[in-house]
């Protein structure tokens, strides 16, 4: 095994920060002069399309949303929405305890580190700047590439990008997107983490994974002993 490729929410990121994405939601939407509640739920029934890039970046996306909910705002209302929803966002990247260290520790052992995650244009306008990017040998962002999880053609994309063939890589995620179900399709040995000390976590899931990899851990970090112990 020569590469981790790892899911991005819930992964990496602080799972107990994913409870503050309906109240920055409602943020943007009193921005946009939306209500929340109908804004929630456009946000939320489009997630597929929106982390495909069907709605555009982010300002067009907030228009679409604002649409769907019988508001047109201004010039002005789309900007100061735009960039908050950006400042949400980022806030939803905080990276959970002892996952850059893991990050690091499996690049100096000698592994390859991809990053494949059903994501909107944020992500993407901001990864350069988060500490996961300089840890990171190559990102997949399904905004970018026109398609989500488990599209067979991500993970294949992810191997390329890292330099292996797809046999080779271990692929770490919590289980949205059915993506355990797509990495063991594409060929890679899927680990689910259980974020067992995240109570409630899973309700932020979409498309939950019906399939249990043979490998599970309750936290990122325990990725490193676990990828240790078995053999190639």
């Amino acid at each position: 095994m020569r590469a981790v490729v790892c899911d991005f929410f819930g992964t990496l990121t602080d799972p107990g920060i994913e409870a503050g994405r309906r109240e920055a939601f409602a943020a943007t939407a009193a921005l946009l002069g939306v209500p929340a509640e109908p804004f929630w739920t456009a946000m939320s029934t489009s997630f597929g399309e929106r982390i495909t890039g069907r709605y555009g970046h982010t300002r067009a996306m907030l228009r679409a949303m604002a649409a769907r909910c019988g508001a047109e705002p201004s010039e002005a209302q789309l900007d100061a929405a735009a960039a908050a929803h950006h400042a949400a966002s980022v806030r939803l990247w905080a990276p959970r305890p002892g996952a850059l260290e893991t990050l690091a520790r499996l690049r100096a052992a000698g592994l390859r580190i991809g990053v494949l995650s059903d994501c909107g244009a944020e992500l993407c306008d901001g990864w350069p700047a988060t500490p996961y990017a300089p840890l990171v040998d190559a990102t997949v962002f399904s905004w970018q590439e026109g398609r989500r999880k488990p599209d067979p053609l991500l993970y294949a994309t992810a191997a390329h990008r890292l330099g292996v063939e797809a046999h080779e890589c271990w692929f770490v995620g919590d289980g949205g997107s059915r993506e355990h179900q797509g990495a063991r399709d594409a060929g890679m040995r899927p680990v689910l983490v259980t974020n067992a000390g995240y109570p409630g976590a899973g309700r932020f899931r979409d498309d939950p994974d019906p399939f249990v990899p043979e490998f599970t851990i309750d936290d990122f970090p325990q990725v490193y002993r676990l990828i240790a112990a078995v053999k190639p």
